[in-house]
């Protein structure tokens, strides 16, 4: 008698596994939400404020306009100060590749010294420097961010094949050709990767450098919550940007890190 057997479908189980996983994850925001609302009753709410409290704050930084202009600022502050970041990041890089004399200065000088100088004292400097000003806070991120991106960048190169990139040379003497065609969409991918990174820490950058002297974006509005002991407020300022961070990762980083990743299996 014949049976029809079960086939094992790997694809399948991966799927079953991923449901689990979120269902899991999503459980476990559920649950620490009524945790989080279970210790607010039983603290002042000018302490801990419950979820219910620091939804409506945050809300209110999304549509009431005298909070749209500090969320429109630390955003934009951001996004300048990753692109500067990655920018200036790819192009040391690519330094040595171009001038091989600068291989020492660029990864024995300049990196450990954008890598182990004090964030705080990049803060000062600026103010010294500059005085509070919009451009004194892109500064400060972007002094912070570009050696995260130095590193990611300088990964990629060293994980390109060098025998793809002479044969690509073999066909074409234009250097431009070749960094155009093969070197940046093989690269895309660590560059995509340093964008995240940098996206994920000059928010946090933003925010401790918004709070040296300027009268705009979420770290003065967090500065003003601290002083008048607003806990809602600094709560929603927080969470305000965890929101703004999970949309700009899941509308344009993630498709970007997908179409990359897609272009280049195809190379």
């Amino acid at each position: 008698m014949a049976q029809s057997e079960q086939k094992y479908s790997p694809v399948g189980d991966l799927r079953k596994q991923r449901i689990l996983s979120r269902i899991t994850a999503d459980g476990l925001v559920v649950l620490a939400i009524i945790g989080w609302w279970l210790l607010s009753l039983e603290l002042p709410s000018i302490i801990f404020p419950g979820p219910v409290v620091v939804a409506k704050q945050i809300l209110t930084f999304f549509i009431d306009a005298n909070y749209i202009g500090h969320v429109f600022t630390s955003t934009i502050r951001v996004i300048i100060a990753v692109l500067i970041a990655v920018f200036a990041g790819s192009l040391l890089a690519f330094l040595p590749r171009w001038l091989p004399v600068t291989e020492v200065i660029v990864h024995e000088r300049i990196k450990p010294l954008l890598n182990s100088f004090p964030s705080v004292g990049w803060a000062i400097l600026a103010i010294i420097w500059f005085g509070p000003s919009h451009g004194t806070i892109v500064f400060i991120m972007v002094m912070i961010l570009t050696p995260f991106c130095l590193v990611n960048v300088s990964e990629g190169l060293k994980e390109i094949d060098l025998d793809l990139l002479e044969m690509a040379r073999s066909f074409t003497r234009r250097r431009m050709v070749v960094l155009v065609k093969i070197t940046l969409p093989l690269l895309m991918p660590f560059i995509i990767s340093a964008v995240r990174i940098a996206y994920g820490v000059g928010w946090k950058i933003a925010l401790v450098a918004e709070l040296f002297g300027t009268e705009s974006g979420l770290g003065f509005l967090l500065q003003q919550g601290q002083s008048v002991a607003d806990a809602a407020t600094v709560f929603a300022t927080c969470f305000a940007i965890v929101i703004i961070f999970w949309i700009g990762e899941k509308l344009v980083i993630d498709p970007l890190s997908r179409k990359f990743s897609h272009d280049r299996a195809g190379l």
